[in-house]
């Protein structure tokens, strides 16, 4: 088989260091004047694809996001990191608050078929939603094998190895290319990218498209009714009454 072509979703999120606050109205969470960054498990899916095409495994990486024109900057990151072009999927900032990993999978999915992509990767999970579905959904839609929680990715002949991390150790299974593919934390350490690098993303081509061009249609399918803080742990007390009792004890232990 001649070297693969890669395709990686790249989700803008709230950074991982900025302390979530709930709006006054709890229809969701303060994102304006927030710092926002490359959900960090989409950051290994991409430094994944790059060392495949470093090992001449890949002959090309696209980076994939969905959401408002900020969302541009997200996949500039990913461009200094290695990738070779990217889409940017232009979705309403309104349409975008109710989102949901459905859209996204049949975004990818038609990107994937339309690009002839043989390999898909994105992150087990965004660490703004915890879903934990997009992955999964996205090969349903394809009808592709699926190598979820990859935290070892290896290609012999038309196939991939790949050691995934469960609930009990590790289990390696083989896939039959093309598949896709979740990014485990163990998968790798991402790359920072140089400011050369970072120079050099601004010239390299990025696609844009609507959800009208995929058709996809957006409508939520979903209603969010509160979203609330967790609620504060009260502090603790601790029981002197037993620790005093079993000092006397030992005490008359010893003295008896």
């Amino acid at each position: 088989m001649s070297a693969l072509r890669v395709l990686v979703g790249c989700k803008r999120v709230i950074d991982y260091a900025v302390k979530i606050r709930v709006k006054p109205d709890k229809t969701g969470v303060v994102t304006d004047g927030v710092k926002h960054s490359m959900n960090p498990f989409d950051e290994i899916a991409i430094e994944e694809a790059v060392r495949l095409k470093e090992k001449k495994i890949a002959s090309e990486v696209i980076a994939v996001s969905c959401g408002p024109k900020q969302c541009q900057e997200t996949l500039r990151t990913a461009l200094a990191m290695g990738a070779d072009r990217a889409i940017h999927v232009n979705i309403d900032p309104k349409d975008y608050e109710t989102l949901q990993p459905i859209h996204v999978s049949k975004f990818l999915a038609k990107i994937a078929q339309d690009e002839k992509a043989d390999i898909v990767i994105v992150g087990k999970q965004a660490i703004d939603d915890d879903c934990n579905q997009t992955g999964q959904m996205t090969a349903a839609l394809l009808d592709w094998p699926q190598a979820t929680f990859a935290s070892k990715v290896e290609k012999n002949n038309g196939d991939l190895t790949v050691v995934r991390e469960i609930d009990g150790g590790l289990e390696t299974i083989k896939v039959k290319l093309p598949a896709v593919l979740t990014a485990d934390l163990r998968l790798n350490e991402p790359r920072y990218a140089t400011l050369p690098n970072i120079m050099k993303a601004k010239k390299k081509p990025m696609a844009s498209k609507t959800p009208a061009d995929l058709g996809v249609d957006v409508a939520s399918r979903l209603e969010i009714v509160s979203v609330e803080d967790p609620p504060v742990r009260e502090a603790g007390q601790k029981d002197l009454y037993d620790s005093i009792i079993m000092i006397l004890r030992g005490s008359c232990e010893l003295t008896s």
